[in-house]
């Protein structure tokens, strides 16, 4: 798909999938670590972005999708599981894709962001590599001028 405005890496399944999101709902760009497919409810849709980072999707989403701001942390990350490490670039280039440098980000337990994925709108399984490269946005209202 190509369209005028549209990053290239926005298939039309998840500009289907933005598009039909509401205020408060919630979407899930999963690594490709994530259980996408053995942990969403046959009612979660989960979308394939094979071989496209998180933070490339980030990038192309950022100008169609407004971030939660009512009284809620509207970009989640998956907590470090104790004992393992983590690449550190990973919040920044996320904070730096959506354009996001100083909101606050809400981590969670594994199996804490296990179960929200569950009640997403959709996930969507992607080719990042990097662990815990995973992130939950929140959708928000549009400002009306």
């Amino acid at each position: 798909m190509v369209l005028k405005g549209i990053s290239p890496v926005i298939s039309p399944d998840l500009l289907k999938i933005l598009a039909e999101m509401g205020h408060g709902d919630e979407i899930v760009l999963a690594d490709a670590h994530f259980p996408s497919h053995s942990i969403c409810p046959p009612n979660i849709p989960v979308i394939r972005a094979d071989g496209i980072t998180v933070s490339a999707l980030l990038a192309g989403i950022a100008p169609l999708f407004e971030l939660d701001t009512y009284g809620v942390v509207p970009v989640i990350m998956m907590e470090v599981v104790p004992g393992d490490t983590a690449d550190a670039s990973v919040e920044g280039d996320f904070r730096a894709a959506l354009q996001y440098e100083s909101g606050p980000v809400e981590r969670l337990e594994r199996f804490a962001f296990y179960e929200r994925a569950r009640k997403a709108f959709a996930v969507v399984a992607t080719g990042e590599t990097r662990k815990y490269g995973n992130v939950i946005l929140k959708k928000g209202v549009i400002p009306i001028p």
